[in-house]
């Protein structure tokens, strides 16, 4: 668990991703009910930031204390230092949950029902489709499989849904999927 933490930490100092909004959060924030958000994996807080400048109350989650210590300290952003490994979400709790170039398995259907009636579910992570050289070193086990998406969260309604080529905030290339829903 400390390897872990560490190996997040020296990720974030030494190839820091730009703090860019994700664009599928600002094409489909639209969709989503204001209220109370979880950031799953929100590294430095840069779509946590994004949501609380909208009002949002936002949960942000990361293992790692070092991108954690660069999530400002305001009311609405609750900062929570858990390996995700062993987190578990509240049950019919958020209004949104954003997940951004993170896979565990074990909390997708901890989404679903995480989700308020109403709730948005935005998701985005890499597939393993990708073949690019330069990725590489990216854990199989941490890819999604085509269509995975699609097959988990078939229960909500699905607003949008691509698998694409594109390249990352550290500029490398890569393939990903997309996924926007709603819980009713």
């Amino acid at each position: 668990m400390i390897e872990d933490k560490q190996r997040w930490n020296k990720r974030h100092v030494e190839k820091p991703m730009l703090h860019k909004v994700s664009p599928i959060l600002q094409d489909y924030i639209k969709h989503a009910n204001h209220g109370y958000a979880l950031d799953l994996a929100c590294g430095t807080g840069r779509n946590t930031h994004y949501l609380e400048s909208l009002g949002f109350v936002v949960d942000a989650v990361d293992f790692s204390d070092y991108a954690l210590s660069e999530v400002k300290d305001t009311q609405n952003i609750i900062k929570i230092e858990k390996d995700l490994d062993e987190y578990d979400l509240k049950k019919n709790t958020y209004d949104l949950i954003l997940n951004c170039n993170y896979l565990n398995r074990r909390l997708m259907y901890q989404m679903i029902s995480s989700l308020k009636e109403g709730g948005l579910l935005i998701f985005e992570t890499f597939i393993v489709a990708h073949d690019t050289p330069e990725n590489g070193s990216m854990n199989p086990a941490y890819l999604l499989q085509i269509n995975e998406l699609l097959d988990v969260f078939s229960d909500l309604d699905i607003i949008y849904y691509e698998e694409k080529d594109g390249v990352n905030l550290r500029g490398e290339k890569n393939k990903v999927a997309s996924l926007v829903a709603k819980k009713y």
